[in-house]
């Protein structure tokens, strides 16, 4: 895998934090497999203060903010855990949903194989889903996890029947050309390839207040991938 160069990630930086628009399949820290790097490997390169002061899985991508020192990190990882830090995440789904400001409450517990699962027994947890755009079958959303559980948006999204396109652990099937392009033809001998390899999920929006008090937003463009999903969507969808 070519790994992109970091400085070309960066969204937003000042002495305190810095913000990438993180690329899809490339793990926040250490993961289990081997001989690959990860961002914060490459963030370290170019300042090795640099510590990640949240995650994203790795197939999830979008902001995300790292802090250049010890009391950066503090005043972002408080700000976390009292629930004060802005999330947008946006997320393609399968389904017409006609969401605004659907509320979703439902308690995560994580299993040993990393999947998690709604249960009273689990961690309360929260989210907020809006509907951006309805296509033919599927649904643009916006999603506002007040809590940050594992996995929560898509299981929510999969506990309201709206599984995320591709997210194959929760229900959300690949989506193919072929089935929203009437008259397609494939190459003969090639098998054709989702529209996404992906889970379609997408950190859009991070809002926090910075050392001097003034807060701010950032926004991530969507990825190449993210891009083209919804732009063929809505070309097939009139």
């Amino acid at each position: 895998m070519k790994y992109p160069v970091f400085e070309d990630l960066i969204i937003f930086e000042n002495d305190d934090y810095l913000i990438v628009n993180k690329p899809p399949y490339l793990a926040t820290l250490e993961d289990r497999t081997p001989n690959t790097t990860n961002l914060l490997k490459l963030a370290r390169q170019y300042n090795p203060d640099l510590q990640a002061a949240h995650r994203l899985d790795k197939d999830t991508s979008g902001c995300l903010a790292f802090a250049k020192n010890a009391e950066a990190y503090r005043h972002l990882s408080m700000q976390f855990e009292h629930r004060q830090v802005y999330k947008v995440y946006h997320a393609v789904a399968w389904g017409i949903h006609k969401f605004e400001d659907e509320l979703v409450s439902r308690a995560i517990l994580p299993s040993a194989k990393g999947v998690a699962k709604l249960t009273p027994k689990g961690k309360p947890a929260e989210t907020y889903f809006t509907t951006l755009e309805n296509f033919n079958r599927h649904t643009l959303l916006e999603c506002m996890p007040v809590t940050g559980r594992l996995h929560q948006i898509r299981v929510h999204l999969a506990y309201k029947g709206a599984p995320i396109v591709g997210d194959e652990l929760y229900g959300g099937e690949n989506v193919y050309l072929s089935t929203l392009k009437r008259g397609f033809n494939l190459k003969q001998q090639t098998e054709e390839q989702p529209l996404i390899k992906r889970f379609a999920l997408h950190s859009f929006t991070l809002g926090f207040t910075l050392l001097n008090g003034e807060p701010i937003k950032i926004e991530a463009p969507y990825p190449k991938d993210f891009a083209v999903l919804v732009k063929q969507l809505r070309q097939y969808s009139r």
